[in-house]
């Protein structure tokens, strides 16, 4: 494995992340946040020890280095129209502040296990200078995790098989987007599989009915390798402005603020609908026929996508709405599988949809023994940094049940 220098860049992280940042700076600059770091994994996997630790407080304090480049300035201003001078020159002096805000500790050790002990990770400040740290301190998590508890794997097979994925989801139809840096296995592991969906669509005829490779939520990676950078909102933006203004039409409010920077842009306008269940969000969205036809799409990240399609289908053929007009964009958990399923089904309901996935592209490994043989799947963390609250108001988030 190469031995990358990470934290790599502050654009190594999702476009969301920015466009979000940018809003919030317009419209909540001085509010304050608190985030949580959540191991759900309930294995092995929620243990680390003393040495993964202080590899992970390294790494985490080595963001205070990272500082976006006159060449990536110019790059973001020439691919990313939609971001404003102000908030351009904004990010170009951004500096992290990992020794301000962040808080790390080693929990609930057991020393009968060797020392092993639970990550806690605290993350408190304003919004708009701690809502970066997320992906990077996820990736980071990651990849130390990877590198000292369980090393016993290798990229060799990595771009033969994401060659493999990319050309069934395109011969099949499928339009993807690469999702996965927050829970990949390393930076070298999402290099190696961009290139290999790179190798893919070069592999593949190009006849209108495939599918497409669509893109990289990953701002650097998207640089760095010609690709469009692709976001759409998180659960985060709505339920810090539902904690901070009430939970009556909150996705509303949430979908104004977003329009209010980004109305011009119909790629950015792709609403998130779980954040306190979908029933909920449909209640508010459908009460404005103006809004819907402005937004281009909906993105289904929790319960029964089948269900979701029907819902949603069905609401904009009672609102004179024609479906293929929009786009279902989904990214609850996809792997190659469930894709080329979910595809099938929207063709035939008529409906156009897109891919965003993740961990099943970035994170998707064999164990191996000790003579390098294959002995099952070495299984991805199952990690999550959640909001917490904002001026002293408590956050929560309702996802829709399977």
């Amino acid at each position: 494995m190469k031995n990358h220098s990470i934290p790599i860049s502050i654009l190594d992280t999702d476009l969301y992340k920015l466009t979000m940042q940018s809003v919030i700076l317009t419209n909540f600059p001085t509010s304050k946040v608190s985030y949580v770091f959540i191991n759900r994994s309930n294995d092995e996997r929620k243990l680390i020890s003393r040495n993964c630790f202080e590899k992970i407080k390294s790494k985490i304090n080595q963001l205070e280095h990272l500082k976006l480049t006159k060449e990536e300035k110019n790059w973001l201003e020439i691919s990313c129209p939609y971001f404003t001078t102000s908030y351009l020159d904004y990010l170009f002096n951004f500096k992290f502040k990992p020794q301000d805000h962040i808080k790390l500790q080693l929990i609930n050790q057991d020393s009968e296990i060797q020392g092993l002990g639970e990550l806690e990770i605290k993350i408190s400040g304003l919004w708009s200078e701690t809502i970066l740290y997320e992906v990077p301190i996820m990736s980071i998590i990651s990849e130390t995790y990877f590198q000292t508890m369980n090393p016993t794997w290798s990229n060799k097979t990595q771009f033969i098989q994401s060659v493999g994925k990319s050309k069934t989801l395109l011969t099949q139809g499928c339009k993807f987007v690469e999702f996965g840096t927050r829970r990949r296995r390393s930076y070298e592991t999402q290099e190696i599989v961009i290139q290999a969906l790179l190798k893919g669509v070069s592999q593949t005829d190009q006849h209108q009915e495939n599918g497409a490779f669509l893109g990289t939520s990953n701002v650097h990676f998207a640089m760095k390798f010609g690709l469009k950078p692709i976001g759409t909102i998180a659960h985060e933006f709505v339920m810090g402005i539902a904690a901070l203004n009430g939970y009556h039409q909150s996705n509303l409010l949430a979908l104004d603020l977003w329009e209010k920077s980004f109305g011009n842009q119909p790629n950015l306008l792709v609403a998130i609908t779980d954040t306190f269940t979908t029933g909920a969000f449909f209640k508010e969205f459908e009460s404005d026929l103006d809004r819907m036809n402005r937004w281009t799409g909906l993105r289904q990240d929790s319960g029964n996508p089948k269900e979701f399609v029907k819902l949603v289908k069905q609401l904009w053929i009672n609102l004179g709405i024609d479906p293929k007009s929009k786009l279902i964009v989904f990214s609850d958990g996809l792997d190659v599988q469930k894709c080329l399923e979910l595809h099938k089904f929207c063709k035939e309901e008529g409906v156009n949809e897109s891919y965003g996935i993740g961990t099943h592209l970035t994170n998707d490994f064999q164990q191996l023994d000790e003579n390098g043989k294959e002995i099952g799947p070495s299984k991805a963390l199952n990690i999550v940094i959640k909001l917490s609250s904002i001026d002293d108001h408590p956050c929560v988030k309702l996802s829709d049940g399977k």
